[in-house]
């Protein structure tokens, strides 16, 4: 997935972006002001939020979903869905954690309509600018392996606390728990990881 992907909405992205250009002076100085010109039907102004955002927005979904794949089409599906939605949200609310949480939603539907997957489907020569260079590494595939042992919902709160650096409360709203639960959540999960892990380091 790829920003220049994204934003087609029944258009070659080049000729959207012939009819919707606009000048420096007239370019959107800030989100909200994207937002607006997105809810005017300007997708220009939904790519460049596209393009602020993809990468956090991958960030959520890789640690609900884990795999790859699966992570990139929670992506698009979350775009798609606030696109055909953004006519129903208000600007003065955060577009990001609006935007996550619906991404969130996405992978969480992935992940029960697959329940298991393989984390390493996709072959490592497959180029993709979100691929991580250590992810083949031996700590790497046991972290991994460590990870989806894990309950799906713990999983998401220690990979979005402690790996993206989301707050308890930014989770919370996300997963749509409350932020005690995504505190405890975090607790149980980092306990199992060092379980698991301690036993790693002693067979490496």
């Amino acid at each position: 997935m790829t920003s220049a992907a994204l934003p087609v909405w029944g258009l070659p992205v080049a000729t959207a972006r012939r009819r919707n250009q606009w000048t420096v002076a007239e370019r959107p100085a800030n989100e909200r002001e994207l937002v607006l010109a997105a809810q005017r039907g300007q997708s220009t102004a939904f790519s460049e939020l596209v393009r602020m955002h993809e990468r956090r927005a991958y960030a959520v979904a890789r640690a609900i979903v884990i795999n790859h794949e699966d992570a990139e089409d929670a992506v698009q599906d979350g775009f798609l869905h606030a696109y055909r939605a953004l006519d129903r949200f208000l600007p003065d609310q955060a577009f990001g954690a609006w935007l996550h949480r619906i991404v969130a939603n996405a992978a969480l539907d992935i992940t029960r309509r697959r329940k298991v997957r393989d984390a390493d489907e996709l072959p490592e020569t497959v180029a993709s600018p979100f691929r991580d260079p250590a992810e083949g590494s031996e700590l790497r595939s046991r972290l991994r392996a460590a990870l989806e042992t894990l309950p799906a919902r713990q999983r998401s709160v220690i990979v979005l606390h402690d790996v993206e650096g989301f707050k308890h409360s930014e989770i919370g709203k996300i997963l749509s728990i409350p932020e005690g639960t995504a505190r405890s959540d975090l607790h149980y999960a980092r306990s199992q990881l060092r379980a698991i892990l301690g036993e790693v380091r002693k067979s490496l």
